[in-house]
C-alpha cells in the first residue's frame, strides 16, 4: 500500500469527471482503491471509489477526521466540506 495513502489526507483527482477537485480519504479498500468524500457531491453516505493512481496526494491531513474515526464518533459532511474549503490547493497539475 502506498505510504501516502492515509485516512484524513487531502487529495486531488487527476482524472475523470471530478478532475482537479479536492477530496478527503475516508476509507482504504486495498492497495489500489480508496473511498473519497468532498462533503457535498460525494457525501459520507455515497463516497466515491477511486484508484490511487488517479489521485494526487498532498501533505495536508485532517486530524479531526482521524480523531473522530479513532474514537468511533460520526464524521459529518460539514466537517469535511469546511476543511476542504479552508485548504484550497493550487489545482494546476
Amino acid at each position: 500500500m502506498a505510504k501516502e495513502c492515509q485516512i484524513g489526507r487531502l487529495v486531488l483527482s487527476k482524472s475523470g469527471r471530478d478532475k482537479d477537485n479536492s477530496f478527503i480519504i475516508i476509507d482504504i479498500l486495498d492497495e489500489n482503491y480508496v473511498y473519497i468524500c468532498d462533503g457535498d457531491i460525494h457525501t459520507l453516505d455515497k463516497p466515491k471509489k477511486k484508484k490511487n493512481k488517479h489521485l494526487i496526494f498532498t501533505n495536508i491531513i485532517c486530524e479531526d477526521i482521524i480523531n473522530l474515526k479513532a474514537t468511533g464518533n460520526n464524521i459529518k459532511n460539514s466537517v469535511i466540506k469546511k476543511f476542504i474549503q479552508s485548504h484550497q490547493v493550487n489545482k494546476e497539475v
